[in-house]
């Protein structure tokens, strides 16, 4: 299986400001894609998280950034790297206005799983 994409998360909050947010929108949906796949989860598709990110106007977002916090932290678990649960530091984040930040977090901690070369 092919690991996720690398992304830088200064570019993460670089793009996404200069796109208004769209940026984010995506980076949601290709992280929810990548982390699913490599954890096999058959729940929510990338595409309903990202639906339901922008129906419920940003809130389902406060439960993504919590979520995908925890499945980030398997897995760097399963890799056998200490994993960073930084769940409530990305709730928080998020419900003060601060998303884009809990994006960096959640992108950083995924970079490790990438990085150490993810093997299932």
């Amino acid at each position: 299986m092919q690991r996720g994409e690398v992304r830088s998360p200064v570019m993460v909050l670089v793009l996404s400001l200069i796109t208004c947010g769209i940026y984010q929108l995506y980076w949601i949906y290709k992280v929810s894609e990548e982390t699913q796949s490599h954890l096999g989860l058959n729940t929510t598709s990338p595409g309903m998280e990202l639906l339901f990110c922008i129906i419920t106007c940003g809130f389902y977002t406060i439960y993504w950034h919590y979520k995908y916090s925890k499945l980030v932290a398997e897995l760097q678990q399963r890799q056998g790297l200490t994993p960073d649960d930084n769940s409530l530091i990305c709730i928080l984040l998020t419900i003060f206005g601060f998303g884009i930040v809990s994006a960096m977090i959640v992108q950083s901690s995924l970079n490790k799983v990438w990085d150490a070369g993810y093997k299932i």
